[in-house]
């Protein structure tokens, strides 16, 4: 009989550690959508924010193709958000 308390405990301190693993992702997960929703845009990653970049020749400077010489990209947890949004904006028409 001790054998089947002890086990049930277990299974009770498994689903607590569980649990509390589930709300840190979560707290993760939602921090970073809540960033992305204050801050949408990143640094562009091939010309590294600036919107321009050196010619092969090194000599003139050409727009970068990825952000259109902006030198922004929208995150990911911003293209969620917008998915998301967009689908409620759809299915509310």
């Amino acid at each position: 009989m001790t054998h089947l308390a002890a086990t049930a405990g277990s299974a009770a301190s498994s689903a607590l550690a569980w649990l509390c693993i589930a709300a840190v992702v979560a707290l993760i997960v939602g921090g970073y959508l809540a960033s992305c929703a204050v801050w949408p845009f990143a640094n562009c990653r091939k010309c590294k924010g600036l919107g321009r970049f050196h010619a092969p020749s090194g000599r003139a400077w050409r727009r970068c193709r990825r952000c259109k010489g902006t030198g922004a990209r929208l995150r990911t947890g911003r293209r969620v958000i917008n998915h998301f949004r967009r689908l409620r904006a759809d299915a509310n028409r």
